[in-house]
Parts: C-alpha cells; structure tokens; sequence
C-alpha cells in the first residue's frame, strides 16, 4: 500500500477535517463548521463528531477488509460502501448520548469522500463536497463530485434557512451527520481503470479547480508528482495571491490524500444488485 496525505487548518481555531487508510481503504472527511450563531443542539461539536465518525468508519472498513463482520450484517466484504457509512453514523448517532438533540437541522455533520479496493478496481463514495481523482493514462483525470449543494433552488448566495429545509432531503443535498439514511444518498460507483491509483481531496483543495480554474490534470499532476503537502502549498499561495475568487473562508480546512493499495487487496467481489 502506497499512502500519503496531508491536512491543514484554515482560518478556524481547529481542523474539521481529518484523513485515514488501512489495507485497502481510504477517506478524507470535512467537518461542517457550525455558524458562529447556531444552536447545534449537540453538546459535543463538529470536531467530535469528525473523530467519532472517522474512528466508526475505519472501523467498519477494516472489519469488512478482514471478513470479520458478522454473516447476519451481510458477509463482511460482501456489504458496499453506503451500508458501511450508514453503520458508522449509526454507531456515532448513539455516541450522542441523551443531552444531543439531533434533529435540530444544525446539528453536527461532515462531508467524505472514500475508497476501496475490490476485485474489478476502486468502489467509490462521495457525500457532499468532497471529490475522488481517478487519473487516465493521456488524459485527465476522472473526478467525482457531488454537485447538489451547488444545485439548490435560488441559486447563490443561499439563505441559512434554505440550506437549513434542504440538508439531507429529497431535492436536497446530503452531508454524514446523524441520518444513517444519508449514506445511501451518496454518489457511489466502481472504477475499473489501469493502475489503480486515487486522489481524495476535501473542498480545501478542490477550489483550485472550482475556484481558481486550474485544469484538473494540472491539479492531479501536482498532487501526484509534488505530493499533498505541495498542492496545499499551492492552495494556500493561490489564497494570498487572488482573495476575491473564492466564497466565505479566505483559508479553509484542507486535505489531500493520493495513493494506491497493493494488489493483495483487491480480493473482494461486490454482490450484483
């Protein structure tokens, strides 16, 4: 397995982004940060909940990996990436405890992108404003994002109540909070290309090409060749150097995550649905 990634905090007193892999998996997560104003209704935060989720879902992925989930869940490695998110939210939804009110629309939550390996190539997962590279010899690399809160009725600059009525409903957008149902809303699909190497990149990253305008080949080539630590340099030189492309934080939690897993990984078999 071939790993590596980088996180760096934006202007917020914390990270609200994290990265993870084992033996065939791999996420990047990007906690929500809460409006100064808003009554969460949970006692913990988005950093709790960014640990908690995270610790969830490798949990799951790693016991999917070594078939060590038991046969009544689904077989282990048998189960897809939405149903090993949805059990992750659900073991954090009950890390909550009785003093979190988590139906407040404010509540904590997260964007995520995730892979693994599989028989036939990468089974993918992205919820939210997250993305996946997935490079092509002479080509750019494919990119998988998930749009929606890009698409809500009105268009820019959305209300705080509008993104409020629209999270994690039909017609919507969908974030990792406290609806284990949010994980079979994501984008989902498996990558079967030549060489089996992957990007993950929170929307930290993602704006030099949603933002600033760079190709995502020029944004794959950087990540790949100079590594994570590089594109956030050049994230952040970006930042300083044309403040008035981007929307809201002038420097956002970033991470990038590029790699690839070894062969012995790519055992699984996904069941036919």
């Amino acid at each position: 397995m071939d790993i590596r990634f980088a996180t760096r905090k934006g202007v917020g007193a914390e990270n609200e982004d994290t990265a993870a892999a084992g033996p065939g998996w791999a996420f990047v997560l990007d906690g929500a940060t809460e409006p100064p104003d808003a009554d969460s209704g949970c006692r913990h935060g988005v950093r709790w909940l960014v640990g908690r989720l995270s610790a969830a879902l490798a949990a799951e992925l790693g016991a999917a990996a070594a078939r060590k989930v038991p046969a009544s869940a689904g077989g282990g490695g048998g189960r897809r990436l939405p149903d090993l998110l949805a059990a992750a939210i659900e073991r954090t939804r009950g890390e909550h405890g009785p003093g979190c009110d988590l139906s407040r629309p404010d509540s904590p939550s997260a964007a995520l992108a995730v892979v693994r390996a599989v028989s036939d190539g990468l089974e993918y997962l992205v919820l939210a404003d997250c993305a996946v590279l997935l490079p092509a010899p002479g080509a750019p690399p494919r990119v998988v994002t998930d749009d929606r809160l890009d698409r809500l009725p009105g268009g820019r600059p959305y209300t705080r109540e509008l993104v409020r009525s629209m999270r994690n409903r039909p017609g919507g957008f969908w974030v990792a909070g406290a609806d284990p149902g949010a994980a079979h809303q994501a984008v989902t699909g498996v990558h079967s290309g030549p060489g089996g190497r992957f990007g993950l990149l929170t929307d930290g990253c993602t704006r030099l090409a949603e933002r600033f305008g760079h190709g995502w080949g020029r944004v794959w080539d950087r990540l790949e060749g100079a590594g994570p630590g590089a594109l956030i340099d050049w994230v952040r030189a970006e930042e300083r150097d044309r403040p008035g492309a981007v929307r809201g934080k002038p420097h956002d939690d970033a991470t990038a995550l590029v790699g690839a897993f070894a062969p012995a990984a790519r055992g699984r078999r996904l069941p036919r649905v």
